[in-house]
């Protein structure tokens, strides 16, 4: 005769991995809450910077996890070559591909490598997303001058 396996089941179930996981989710949405209404001094590292905090280390399922908040380095800074800040400086006045490659006496292509390693660095994805971000940070003045080092 066969049974059913919700007949079969006896006596408490072990801890199931989906457990597990919610208890770290807890642990985690709770450490979250926590930096956030208060909002902790950071140790100096040995070479004077803000350290590295463990905030949860935890072993759910046999995979260990690591929440860990990294020092806060302000913004990061985008160095543009010389050449990629003239490119940019053309953009910005709006003129295509075509015309900043016949002023630069380089190909068109290279102008689009140029600008494609442009948008990576500045993160965005297309030419008016870059002049927006460059004025937006202050890299970029309204009379298109570039500066060399973005904040």
């Amino acid at each position: 005769m066969r049974t059913s396996p919700t007949l079969v089941a006896m006596g408490r179930p072990q801890a199931t991995a989906q457990n597990q996981v919610d208890d770290a989710l807890r642990t985690l949405l709770g450490l979250v809450e926590t930096s956030n209404r208060q909002p902790e001094e950071r140790m100096a590292g040995p070479n004077g910077s803000a350290a590295e905090e463990i905030l949860a280390d935890l072993d759910v399922d046999g995979c260990r996890y690591l929440l860990i908040r990294m020092p806060s380095t302000g913004r990061c800074r985008i160095r543009l070559s010389p050449r990629e800040q003239e490119i940019v400086r053309m953009v910005a006045k709006g003129h295509p591909n075509k015309v900043i490659a016949d002023v630069l006496n380089i190909s068109s292509w290279t102008v689009c490598t140029h600008l494609r390693r442009i948008f990576a660095k500045l993160g965005v994805g297309s030419r008016a997303a870059m002049v927006a971000q460059l004025l937006e940070i202050g890299a970029l003045t309204p009379d298109h001058r570039v500066s060399p080092e973005i904040p």
